[in-house]
């Protein structure tokens, strides 16, 4: 039926990579052929789960909405056939990130609300990020707080004004208190 779990088509599968490569480059096969076992992405109802295969063989005969919650959620594909990342990525996103950001405490708070890093609030970039390149946001910390796009490149960030925004977010853990309902 409609809300079985499947994998995903040619042009889903090529979308999703695209996304995900953004943000951690020839890292996606680390994903998927792991020390511990093969993983894989379904499909179901719009959002894509990481899930591993031994649960796929073993889910066979589980309900279906049983199963959603034995993988991670990645993000949905929108109306458009666009694919948004949604929080719940943030981890295995972070493990395996090619560009970082860490924000300064006097940012952290706006960013968990959902707003842009200006570059007063930037501690430090890691060298060769792109423009629009997909960015893990972390704390001085090292705790990763969300994810964003960098709105301009590393070399660019040194000539900039303090109010110019250097990272566009696009989601952090400040959304799990704000969406709980949305995102279950």
């Amino acid at each position: 039926g409609a809300g079985a779990m499947r994998p995903l088509t040619d042009d889903e599968t090529r979308t999703f990579f695209e996304k995900l490569a953004s943000f951690i480059g020839e890292n996606v096969r680390h994903l998927i052929d792991r020390p511990d076992g093969a993983y894989c992405f379904r499909l179901n109802k719009d959002r894509v789960y990481y899930v591993s295969e031994e649960m796929v063989k073993l889910a066979g005969g589980v309900p279906k909405e049983d199963l959603v919650a034995l993988g991670t959620c990645f993000g949905k594909f929108t109306k458009s056939g666009k694919f948004r990342l949604h929080i719940t990525a943030l981890e295995p996103l972070a493990a395996h990130a090619k560009h970082k950001v860490w924000i300064k405490p006097s940012s952290e708070m706006s960013f968990l609300y959902g707003n842009h890093v200006p570059k007063q609030g930037l501690g430090r970039i890691t060298e060769g990020t792109p423009q629009y390149g997909g960015v893990v946001v972390y704390n001085m910390s090292n705790v990763p707080l969300g994810f964003g796009v960098a709105a301009h490149s590393t070399e660019r960030c040194r000539d900039l004004g303090p109010q110019v925004a250097v990272v566009l977010h696009q989601a952090d853990i400040g959304e799990y208190l704000r969406v709980e309902e949305e995102l279950s």
